[in-house]
């Protein structure tokens, strides 16, 4: 079953269900998948793209729950940290914050990386390695504090 599938099967159960926060948040997912269909590029969704489209949803939502914790609306921090779980239910399993620094060390040793200034090379390939399985503010904070002189 692909990505778009598993999201329409969701929907349909959803609406059945009567689960509203469910059926908006995966209605907002269908709407970016419908936006990549008709991005004109003409090639199929693949694992990455699903997995982007999944990271950049996530993104939003953490990024809300950041301004709303300082305006203290709890209401609605709420409901974008359970759109949030549920957005997460749809992405790999993410790696632990050790499981992201031995991976970082191995990539640090093979770019030869010596400290702060090898920053963007590193952080470069790490992203490409643990796109999708680690949160980007992760993998930079734990590049900072190994990269460290």
């Amino acid at each position: 079953m692909t990505f778009e599938q598993k999201i329409n099967e969701d929907l349909k159960e959803s609406m059945k269900s009567g689960d509203k926060l469910r059926l908006e948040t995966l209605r907002s997912l269908r709407a970016s998948i419908i936006e990549f269909s008709k991005s004109g590029t003409g090639k199929d969704m693949s694992e990455e793209d699903s997995q982007k489209i999944l990271l950049n949803a996530s993104k939003k939502r953490k990024d809300a729950i950041e301004m709303y914790k300082q305006a203290g609306r709890q209401d609605l921090l709420e409901k974008e940290e359970s759109e949030l779980a549920i957005i997460a239910a749809y992405l790999p399993e993410q790696l632990s914050e050790s499981e992201v620094v031995d991976a970082l060390k191995s990539i640090i040793q093979q770019a030869g990386a010596e400290g702060p200034k090898d920053m963007g090379k590193v952080m470069g390939l790490a992203m490409k390695e643990l796109r999708g399985k680690a949160d980007g503010t992760l993998v930079q904070q734990c590049l900072k504090q190994l990269l460290q002189p």
